[in-house]
């Protein structure tokens, strides 16, 4: 890039964070503010991070605690097994950048909108609440992604189940409520055909306190993903899972004073019904995560994990791919979880034993290899409670490609 192209680039940078961080408070006010008439700082430390009274509320299934849910918000049928809501709750959330890209067709590019969601959550029973969120990313419909029911102290038991359509790592660290644009790429990575990743899946999820303040999550997974149902091979049958094998996840959690301290481990087999063998790969992780707060002003994560696939390209070799990897996280608050700006730092490494796998007949890769290295640095500023500016500066380092944005995100 020349010095001419990095002047503009720069210029027109500093001349929209100027206009923008000149511009008033905006009134729109996201679903769970707008239902139950409180701010969004309640909740979020800058949006869409959450406090710890957010992360309560959403394990309540996105409703107050005990005693506090507004008589208002819902019907009185004379019916007790009826909890009807007076209002179906939707939020909107948009995101778009403009973007300067190393070595790209289009160096400079303005990308938006390039996220648009619709989202809405609540309870509909005494101990019942739903959450979904309808997602159109990069100019595609994406479709539904997070779409579940959660049913809270199942029969009295103390756990709490969540089935449907949710992401494996959300127990770790929910990639949906990150600052930075650069994600939490262990979560995301697969292994040559393996269709095997801590994103998104469909199953069951368990959760409750155990003996000495232990947090535990248990999962019964798909293990591929959330695509379309396909034909079962009986008349008028559709699967969404494509064989008979099931995934399962086990995540231990302790929090103490300001450090939270949990382990990671998932264990699944996953069959390729096109290899004439029906070839199966096994994957299992295992793996530490961290939290550390320093008060109001930072916040220390870490996540590190490893995978191994006895046969990830269903070849029957049984050769084994071992994956490691993770990311460090640094949040940095100037005036407190209510102040205005947050500073973040990401850093994310993997390492893998797999190999590019090139299309015979062309050359071009059919499969890259697990490794990356990224590193990201971002700014946020609060517009206002509900509109978010932010700058962030990012390098691929194995790609050696450099990413500069600045973008608007937004909810309503």
């Amino acid at each position: 890039m020349s010095e001419r192209r990095i002047l503009a680039a720069t210029l027109a940078a500093c001349l929209g964070t100027a206009l923008l961080l000149s511009s008033g408070d905006a009134g729109a006010i996201p679903v769970f503010a707008r239902k139950y008439q409180i701010s969004c700082s309640t909740c979020h430390a800058p949006f869409p991070r959450l406090k710890p009274y957010g992360e309560d509320f959403a394990g309540r299934g996105f409703r107050m605690e005990e005693g506090q849910e507004p008589v208002r918000a819902t019907y009185d049928v004379g019916d007790p097994l009826l909890m009807l809501p007076r209002d179906l709750p939707l939020g909107a959330r948009m995101e778009g950048y403009l973007s300067w890209k190393e070595d790209s067709d289009a160096e400079t590019d303005v990308e938006w909108p390039w996220v648009w969601k619709i989202l809405s959550g609540g309870p509909i029973g005494k101990t019942a609440s739903y959450y979904f969120y309808f997602l159109m990313e990069r100019g595609e419909v994406v479709g539904l992604e997070d779409a579940y029911l959660q049913l809270n102290d199942v029969l009295g038991s103390g756990f709490d189940l969540v089935f449907g359509q949710f992401q494996v790592c959300d127990p770790l660290f929910k990639r949906e409520l990150r600052l930075e644009r650069f994600d939490y790429l262990i979560f995301k990575t697969r292994v040559g055909r393996s269709p095997v990743d801590l994103t998104y899946d469909r199953g069951l999820m368990l959760a409750r306190a155990l003996p000495g303040d232990v947090d535990m999550v248990a999962m019964a997974l798909n293990g591929n993903g959330i695509g379309a149902a396909e034909d079962a091979g009986v008349s008028d049958f559709k699967n969404h899972d494509s064989d008979q094998l099931r995934n399962f996840a086990l995540r231990l959690a302790k929090q103490t004073g300001p450090v939270r301290l949990g382990a990671f481990g998932y264990y699944g087999r996953t069959e390729d019904k096109e290899s004439p063998a029906q070839t199966r790969n096994e994957t299992w992780y295992l793996g530490p995560d961290l939290v550390v707060d320093f008060g109001d002003r930072a916040q220390l994560n870490a996540q590190f994990l490893y995978r191994e696939d006895d046969d990830p390209f269903f070849t029957g070799a049984r050769d084994g791919v071992a994956t490691r990897g993770g990311f460090a996280e640094l949040h940095y608050f100037p005036r407190g979880h209510d102040g205005r700006w947050a500073f973040s730092v990401l850093y994310n490494k993997i390492t893998s034993s797999d190999e590019a796998v090139p299309d015979p007949e062309t050359d071009e890769l059919l499969y890259e290899q697990a490794e990356r290295e990224t590193f990201s640095l971002t700014a946020n500023h609060l517009i206002a409670r509900n509109i978010r500016l932010t700058l962030e500066g990012g390098r691929d380092l194995e790609a050696e490609k450099t990413r500069l944005s600045i973008g608007l995100i937004s909810a309503f």
